[in-house]
């Protein structure tokens, strides 16, 4: 029990030397160049490009959602009709579910 104490107060003894303030720099832009600028631009442009579907599927669910709200009328219902349509004996079939085959 004691040794791992110890692991734990090395292992938080190292985690800090690691996160010193020497690593913790500001970032500048001025060394990096134009190439920097470019993928950041671009980036931009594909995140921006995302929102043309998001705005389409958006649009859609509202106008979708709207109809279904404000839809004025009855609900039409369709029914199949089968003109001289009478049922027809089968000869020669049992009920399977009563064991007559």
């Amino acid at each position: 029990m004691k040794t791992s104490k110890i692991a734990m107060v090395g292992w938080i003894g190292l985690i800090t030397l690691m996160t010193s303030p020497a690593s913790a720099r500001s970032i500048t832009f001025k060394e990096h160049g134009m190439a920097l600028w470019i993928f950041i631009i671009i980036g931009a442009f594909i995140v921006l490009l995302q929102l043309i579907p998001a705005v389409i599927v958006f649009f859609t669910f509202i106008g979708t959602i709207t109809v279904i709200a404000f839809k004025k009328g009855s609900k039409v219902e369709e029914e199949v009709v089968l003109l001289d349509a009478e049922p027809v004996a089968v000869k020669g079939q049992g009920n399977i579910m009563r064991g007559e085959l």
